[in-house]
């Protein structure tokens, strides 16, 4: 078990697996967030707080049904130990939000990572063979939290997911501090195509406005870009946008009835001369 540090956000992981979550996420970003402090991981192995000699967690659920199923005890007596480790940490382990990962959930969203971001620890519950005894879920969870439609393994991977983006969102963990604002998802827009070196490769060209050095216009053309890339990619997004942003589409057939104007305008002066 790794040890919590104190840092701006501390995340906890109930698992039967804390390896794969720590080793998981040592590398990049989050890594080296770690590594700084600005956030801490603590993967606390549920198998140690079993009443079982045999180190058992599992058993047959009531009702029959195929599998197995996480037994409350483990999971609780996991859960209580991390609750006074918090607090022994100077924070209000009571207070902590708890994460169980389902298919049954709510789908995990960028909004939901910035919200999550602002929390001072954050406990993940990790479930595995056919599940946790809803009793303990009812007792300690807080947030039921889905990656997407899709059945894994287990919760390991999933949380991992979103404790990836939630560090994404702490402030100091990314280098650029506007990098969480404007990638994919940070303002509804998908983010807008990138270029690096060669300017030609198997005779493609980057953009011309990307080399002309004009910073406004090449803003603008990124977001003419990203706008576009949602309308086609992911129209409900657009549409969120859109609604949010009236402002933009007048300003832009603003500009563009100028533009007209002045085209038409140039075109006459040529005529005449």
């Amino acid at each position: 078990m790794s040890s919590c540090a104190d840092s701006h956000v501390s995340f906890h992981v109930l698992t039967l697996f804390p390896k794969m979550v720590s080793q998981g996420l040592s590398a990049s970003v989050t890594g080296r967030a770690f590594e700084k402090g600005i956030i801490s991981l603590e993967t606390v192995n549920i198998r140690d707080y079993t009443l079982s000699r045999h180190k058992k967690v599992d058993d047959y659920p009531y009702g029959g049904g195929a599998g197995m199923l996480m037994q409350a005890q483990p999971v609780y007596d996991a859960f209580r130990a991390t609750v006074d480790r918090i607090n022994e940490s100077g924070g209000d382990g009571e207070k902590a939000r708890v994460i169980y990962v389902t298919p049954q959930g709510r789908c995990f969203r960028q909004d939901m990572a910035k919200e999550f971001a602002g929390e001072r620890d954050l406990i993940f519950l990790c479930g595995h063979y056919e599940g946790i005894d809803e009793r303990v879920l009812e007792e300690i969870v807080t947030d039921y939290v889905s990656i997407g439609d899709y059945v894994l393994t287990g919760g390991e991977l999933p949380a991992m997911v979103m404790i990836d983006a939630i560090s994404r969102m702490v402030p100091g963990v990314l280098k650029n501090s506007e990098s969480a604002e404007i990638e994919s998802f940070g303002n509804y827009l998908l983010e807008y195509p990138q270029y690096s070196r060669p300017e030609i490769w198997r005779g493609k060209s980057v953009p011309g406005i990307l080399l002309s050095g004009d910073h406004e216009k090449v803003e603008e053309w990124r977001l003419e870009q990203s706008l576009e890339r949602t309308r086609r990619l992911r129209p409900e997004l657009y549409e969120k946008w859109a609604a949010e942003n009236q402002e933009y589409f007048i300003k832009k057939a603003k500009r563009e009835e100028r533009a007209r104007k002045k085209a038409l305008k140039q075109k006459k002066a040529l005529g005449g001369s």
